[in-house]
């Protein structure tokens, strides 16, 4: 009882088990005991989901407080304030439901202005699109249409014809892209996921597929 005083309800079942374990078979009032000590057991295991139930809701709560607090409460640069309000973006709740790939697609969107996004979240326990759905992209990720005509040519073309810096082409080794097909079947997310390989590496890799009239899949 002391236990449950204390809302230390897992310690009380124990003790309560261990008399319904350990008591003698010809302990005098045994039955008597045994019937008390399971109905204390029941009465702390029905607190105890009480007490789970009331943490749960209260981490709820919170979390839907901080959810909805507007971005405009958050020091943002100006580009970045653009940026989100061109979006629709208005709440912590709406940029944990938009992927990285979503936020850096927007005109003017750059690495500076990522990392403040991340910044913020972080500060209240956040990701950036870690209550996203899957994108349609990413659901269909075996498929891939096969190029056609000119294409198939371009696509078989070695990595190292686009140019790219030596930073763009190290993460692009480092992923195994060889050819500039290979290089087209990923997303800009996969292209991320690479250390170092930062907004304005995304944007090279972009710019030099459009000159050839590609693009990465998923844009």
């Amino acid at each position: 009882l002391l236990y449950e005083d204390r809302d230390d309800f897992s310690q009380a079942q124990q003790c309560y088990r261990r008399i319904l374990d350990g008591l003698p078979l010809d302990a005098p009032g045994r039955e008597e005991a045994i019937s008390r000590a399971k109905l204390f057991l029941k009465d702390s295991a029905a607190s105890g989901d009480t007490q789970l139930d009331e943490q749960e809701q209260k981490q709820r709560d919170r979390l839907e407080q901080v959810l909805t607090l507007p971005v405009s409460d958050f020091e943002l640069s100006v580009r970045s304030r653009n940026c989100l309000a061109k979006m629709g973006i208005q709440t912590l709740g709406d940029l944990t439901q938009t992927s990285e790939a979503d936020v850096l697609a927007s005109k003017n969107f750059g690495e500076t202005s990522l990392v403040e996004i991340k910044d913020i979240l972080a500060s209240k326990g956040l990701v950036l699109g870690q209550f996203a759905e899957p994108s349609m992209a990413s659901e269909s990720s075996p498929i891939f249409d096969e190029p056609v005509g000119e294409q198939t040519e371009i696509h078989g073309l070695p990595i190292t014809e686009l140019n790219l810096s030596v930073r763009a082409r190290k993460c692009t080794t480092k992923l195994g892209i060889m050819t500039i097909g290979e290089l087209v079947r990923r997303t800009a997310e996969d292209l991320m996921e690479c250390k170092n390989f930062g907004v304005t590496s995304l944007n090279e890799v972009r710019e030099r597929l459009v000159e050839r009239g590609l693009k990465l899949r998923g844009e």
